[in-house]
Order: C-alpha cells, then sequence, then structure tokens
C-alpha cells in the first residue's frame, strides 16, 4: 500500500474538493478503479465499513485497495469510540488519506446496529467518536451527515451538531442537504423523497467560513456542482456520478482548473482490460469490474449496444477482458455525446 499523503500546513484537502459518494454495494475498489481512470483529481470513498468488522473480519479483503485509486477515503459505521478508533488504528497501516465517519445512512440493518443516520438524535455520541478517532488517525478525520432525522429541525439540530464535530476535531463535514427519515420510507425513498434544503447548509457554511463543509444530495451535473462550490468547500456526487460515469471526466478541467483534454478512451479500455485480467487470474469473474462501468457513455452512438455488451456477455461464465474491447468497439467515441443516441 501506497504512505498516506500528508496534507502539511491544512486541516483538509484544498477547497474545491469534488467527491464521488461513498454507496453500499457500489463503490468497491473495482468502481474505484474505473473511476480513476475518468478522473485524476476526484477524492474517492470506499463503501461503508462496520468498525467490528474491520476488527473482527479479513482486514485485507476489506480494506485492501488499488494504489491508483488515491486520493481515497474510507468510511467507517458504528457508534462505539473504543471500536472506531481501533479500527482506525488497523486502517492506518493501509495508507487512506481520509477517515469518515458514516452518520447519514438510514437503512434499517445500520439503524439495527445504532450508527448511521440514527446517530443525528444522539450528537454527543458522535463527539465521542469523532474524538476518539481524531486521536488514533494520523489523517483527518471527516463526518458525513444528514441535515436531520424524523421529526427534528434541522435549522436547530444542524447548527448544533456541526459545532459539535468541529469542537472535537472534526477536519470536515459533508452534509446531505435532505433529513432522513427512519421509519415509513425505504432507504432509497430517503435518498429522494425528503426535500433539498441547500439554502440551510449554504448559510451554514457562511457562518462558519473556518470550517471545511462540503454538500450532497441531488447534485446532477458538473455545472450545478460548480454553482455550490461557489458558497461551499467541497461537492459530493453518488447516484449521478455512478450513473453517468462520463461527467467525471470533466472533473479535473471544471473543478481543479487543469488543462481540458479529449478523454483517451483507449486508455481507459486498456486499464480496465488490465485490472479485470488481474481480478479474474485471482479467482474473480468479470462482471464484478463490467457491472460498474455501464454508465459510461450515456448520450454516445452505440452506447446501448456497450451496455448490452457489457451486461450479458460480462455476465456469463468464463468471460475475459475481450468483452470490454467489444463494449468500447461500439461506441462512437469520435463523435462524442449526442442527445438522440444511444
Amino acid at each position: 500500500m501506497q504512505e498516506p499523503v500528508k496534507k502539511e500546513g491544512t486541516r483538509y484537502f484544498k477547497a474545491p474538493v469534488f467527491a464521488v459518494a461513498p454507496m453500499i454495494d457500489w463503490t468497491d475498489t473495482h468502481c474505484r478503479v474505473f473511476h480513476r481512470q475518468l478522473t485524476r483529481r476526484a477524492l474517492l470513498y470506499t463503501e461503508m465499513i462496520v468498525a467490528d468488522a474491520v476488527i473482527h473480519g479479513d482486514r485485507d479483503r476489506l480494506l485492501g485497495y488499488a494504489p491508483v485509486e488515491h486520493p481515497l477515503a474510507l468510511q467507517l459505521g458504528g457508534s462505539d469510540p473504543g471500536k472506531l478508533a481501533e479500527a482506525v488504528k488497523i486502517a492506518a497501516d493501509y495508507g487512506y488519506d481520509e477517515i469518515n465517519l458514516n452518520v447519514g445512512c438510514p437503512s434499517d440493518r445500520v439503524q439495527s446496529g445504532t450508527f448511521g443516520a440514527c446517530l443525528m438524535r444522539t450528537p454527543e455520541t458522535v463527539e465521542r467518536c469523532v474524538a476518539a478517532m481524531k486521536a488514533a488517525s494520523p489523517v483527518p478525520v471527516t463526518v458525513k451527515c444528514r441535515i436531520g432525522v424524523d421529526d427534528q429541525n434541522p435549522h436547530a439540530v444542524l447548527p448544533d451538531f456541526v459545532a459539535r464535530m468541529a469542537a472535537a476535531g472534526a477536519d470536515a463535514i459533508w452534509i446531505h442537504a435532505r433529513k432522513a427519515w427512519l421509519q415509513g420510507l425505504s432507504p432509497k425513498e430517503n435518498r429522494d423523497v425528503p426535500p433539498l434544503d441547500y439554502e440551510l447548509v449554504h448559510r451554514l457554511k457562511r457562518e462558519n467560513p473556518e470550517l471545511f463543509l462540503g454538500i450532497n444530495g441531488g447534485i446532477q451535473t458538473i455545472e450545478a456542482a460548480l454553482a455550490h462550490l461557489g458558497v461551499m468547500d467541497g461537492v459530493m456526487l453518488g447516484r449521478a456520478a455512478y450513473n453517468n460515469a462520463t461527467l467525471l471526466t470533466e472533473v479535473d478541467a471544471a473543478i481543479y482548473g487543469e488543462e481540458e483534454r479529449r478523454p483517451d478512451w483507449d486508455a481507459v479500455r486498456d486499464a480496465m482490460m488490465a485490472h479485470a485480467a488481474r481480478h479474474i487470474a485471482s479467482g474473480g469473474r468479470l462482471i464484478h469490474v463490467t457491472r460498474h462501468m455501464v454508465g459510461l457513455f450515456q448520450g454516445f452512438a452505440g452506447a446501448r449496444r456497450y451496455r448490452q455488451i457489457l451486461s450479458t456477455d460480462g455476465a456469463r461464465p468464463g468471460a475475459g477482458p475481450e468483452v470490454i474491447a467489444a463494449a468500447f468497439a461500439a461506441v462512437d467515441t469520435e463523435a462524442g455525446p449526442r442527445r438522440a443516441a444511444g
């Protein structure tokens, strides 16, 4: 594993930061390797990993990743300060660039473990967790939260929560700008049904210029991300970046000011074929890799055929990296995206 990236002179990554959100069952190492072929600069996150699993489970399987994935943040779940600190110490050997505490996931499974969004109800517990993680970590410790849960008043709850996190030493707070309803809504509904309150999060940033605050929730385009970055320090996209991965090719130029250049699709193809070959050689299946790639090329001529090849041929027993080559060959990358294609 690579050594942790040193952040001398800063409490956190220098603003602006564009991040791809942690998503359970989605942002595994294969997804992150793919996303890294599209953007060199975006901050990537692991799926949430429970502290108990880190302590007692297969650490290399849970925490291992490809060096190309940097900058990379590990998201932990838990509510016991001691266990979280122990998990942070274990993770330190793997060289992550950031450790993030999940205080936003609304699923029943997470609630039953007394972590995720339900911790918004007990900010003093989160304070103790962050302080313990911070004391154990050689890299920044951050929090990802909601603006509130259930019948809480976000205008009263969120400022107090953020102040507590800052006092505990959190280097950054990433805020999903909608409530989580822990009873009556599914995790999917919790991503869409509770209304977004961007202005509350923007106002909180204006009132706390010294804190690194990032925003998440409902952001669909690079243009929308740039608008939020007019106020916020960071912007985080989840499903929009996953389902339309081509937008990640705009990040380095639009967000970080690098020279705008045409994506090298041949290099993306070759890198993913090589990654798939290594995964298959270690006993994996091609579909573990290609399932994350179907969101590429939205709007390109041939995109529908590209998706069919990856989804159908990629799932066949014995499928190899040549399936990726065939899928890329079906797309007219020279013409670029067009409205009526695919």
